[in-house]
């Protein structure tokens, strides 16, 4: 197979750059789903559009490539490339210029006058291959759903007339840079910016999550869907799924980004990974339950994070801090980060945050941010205390005691109180916003 710079599929070199410059940073003899040629070709493509974010590590297994870039010094996510490299037939590119510009010199035309329009334009070059009619309806078609062609029913025929564009784009261009970097489908503002004279490159992020990029597909079908309340079936790591997806959240520790979908078969919310979906198809129009809105805000006020569902039993969590005299922002914090949680006053000194949650070992790297203030913690799942504790363990072994002296008293009393505390460990969540 040649060597080319352009791909058909999306899936595949998404799965590729996930595999061997994300997360895997494979070796090249550890590429087993086709040849190493297929592997050197893939390397070469993805080089093409990211050579200059490319890094190599050698270990004693051979040497691994990955993608490494500095957010302080670029101002656009640069994965969006990718997107860029579509390819084509001959026959693609020359219907695109003619088609385009035969609408755009004319009021609207029928599929005849486009036919003849065509003959005449490549009578020109001296050849015979003149696309037929079918093929060029077909274009129209996709041409039309994409907003560029408007279709326009006259008695028995139909006249094609191209779009009109009023929108200045120069007024939007700070707009779409911000876009394309901050939301989950900013491929779409990077597009905009193409049609610049100059882009608007002022923006820098702190946090700037570009492998959301590899996901822009994924999550299109999700948000298309989501807003036409259709099934959806794809799959997901090693498992599949048939669902009605609800909603999309974007992890504040990490970007990565989840579905909320709801399972019709066996009526459960759960949620799923945006990165690992894959194979998306779209199905029927689904008539929501009449009680959905109520159930799916019920089971969303005592989701913490990411995990659990409604088919599981809620977890009451109980945390009592210290707050000295000028320490409000404690407060404020509690007020800001409580989620779908309560915060109340016990006393002069103390407060307390109370929050019920389907999976409350999801909480416990939250809770942890309050060690030195935290007098009493309470859990109905035990695995969170005893979680919470051994933490607590370790940091005085590394840190030593003399460093957590805020409310070091109370938490040795409220250590002494605690009985029958259960092991265990839980896994950890993103937190979503």
């Amino acid at each position: 197979m040649a060597y080319s710079e352009l791909i058909k599929n999306f899936s595949r070199i998404r799965t590729y750059l996930r595999s061997f410059y994300v997360y895997g940073f494979r070796h090249r003899d550890e590429f087993t789903q086709k040849s190493a040629r297929s592997y050197d070709n893939e390397r070469r493509r993805v080089e093409s559009w990211l050579g200059e974010y490319m890094s190599f590590g050698q270990d004693e297994d051979g040497r691994r490539v990955f993608l490494s870039v500095d957010s302080r010094s670029i101002p656009e996510n640069p994965l969006y490339r990718a997107f860029r490299t579509k390819s084509f037939t001959d026959r693609d590119i020359t219907l695109h210029f003619h088609i385009l510009d035969i609408l755009k010199v004319t009021d609207g035309l029928s599929i005849t006058g486009i036919m003849d329009e065509l003959a005449d334009r490549l009578s020109e070059f001296e050849t015979d291959d003149l696309p037929d009619e079918s093929t060029v309806r077909k274009k129209l078609r996709e041409y039309s759903a994409l907003g560029l062609v408007l279709a326009e029913k006259k008695g028995r025929e139909t006249i094609y007339m191209l779009s009109e564009d009023h929108v200045d784009l120069s007024t939007w261009d700070a707009a779409a840079a911000f876009f394309s970097e901050a939301s989950p489908l900013g491929v779409i503002g990077s597009f905009m910016q193409d049609r610049l004279p100059e882009k608007f490159g002022q923006f820098r992020f702190k946090h700037h999550y570009i492998l959301n990029a590899l996901d822009s597909e994924v999550l299109y079908e999700l948000f298309s869907a989501i807003g036409e309340h259709r099934l959806l079936t794809f799959s997901a790591g090693k498992q599949s799924a048939a669902v009605l997806p609800l909603k999309v959240y974007i992890g504040t520790q990490t970007g990565r980004q989840y579905l909320l979908a709801w399972s019709p078969a066996n009526e459960r919310f759960a949620f799923y990974r945006a990165d690992l979906i894959d194979h998306v198809k779209t199905g029927d129009v689904f008539d929501y339950p009449a009680d959905m809105t109520l159930r799916l805000d019920d089971f969303c006020s005592h989701v913490w994070g990411v995990t659990g569902n409604n088919c599981t039993h809620l977890e009451h969590v109980d945390m009592t801090v210290f707050v000295g005299p000028d320490e409000g922002h404690i407060i404020d914090r509690l007020e800001r980060e409580k989620r779908c949680g309560s915060v109340e006053q016990v006393d002069e000194n103390h407060w307390r945050f109370s929050a019920d949650v389907y999976d409350a070992l999801e909480m416990v790297p939250w809770l942890r941010t309050f060690t030195g203030r935290v007098t009493e913690l309470q859990c109905t799942d035990k695995r969170v205390i005893t979680r919470f504790w051994k933490d607590f363990d370790e940091l005085t072994q590394m840190y030593g005691s003399f460093s957590l002296q805020r409310g070091s008293e109370a938490l040795k009393a409220a250590r002494l109180s605690q009985s029958e505390i259960g092991g265990g460990n839980g896994g950890e969540s993103d937190a979503v916003s």
